[in-house]
């Protein structure tokens, strides 16, 4: 018989940067009582976002911020490889400010990675590799406190 269940998680991030959430997710997983089927993670927000990444090495997670501020600078920061004709390093200019100047990198960074995964679920347990953890990406400087939407499905 397939059952399913749901529920919102808050998280609190420090700021910018990583926040393991693979426990929150593998507690609710055990608590849904569902054995084999998918569990959903989603993040209701445009500027914090999710991956399944090496949780072994933080300096992994701190060369992938570096890569996002590569592909999205904040504050309009002058950015090499934006070179102009004249050989000048052009800055970067968003229109979008109304929520401050780290907001509209956060779209961007958001719109590259997910809001949204899927984990199968074996014998009870998230069927992550040995190397894996789920994580929140806050793109944004200050704290917040992140909603996310848990929903299991199987048997």
């Amino acid at each position: 018989m397939t059952r399913q269940a749901s529920a919102r998680v808050t998280v609190a991030t420090p700021g910018q940067g990583f926040t393991d959430i693979t426990e929150a997710v593998a507690d609710f997983v055990a608590q849904s009582g569902i054995r084999s089927g998918l569990v959903s993670v989603f993040c209701r927000h445009t500027s914090a976002s999710l991956t399944i990444q090496e949780n072994a090495d933080p300096d992994v997670r701190v060369d992938l911020m570096t890569a996002l501020d590569g592909f999205a600078p904040r504050h309009g920061q002058y950015v090499h490889g934006m070179e102009g004709p004249d050989g000048l390093r052009k800055q970067v200019r968003y229109i979008h400010s109304a929520e401050g100047p780290d907001d509209m990198p956060g779209h961007i960074r958001t719109m590259l990675t997910d809001t949204n995964i899927v984990v199968p679920l074996l014998e009870g347990r998230l069927a992550l590799g040995t190397w894996q953890g789920i994580y929140l990406i806050e793109h944004r400087e200050r704290s917040h406190n992140r909603e996310i939407i848990l929903a299991a499905f199987g048997s």
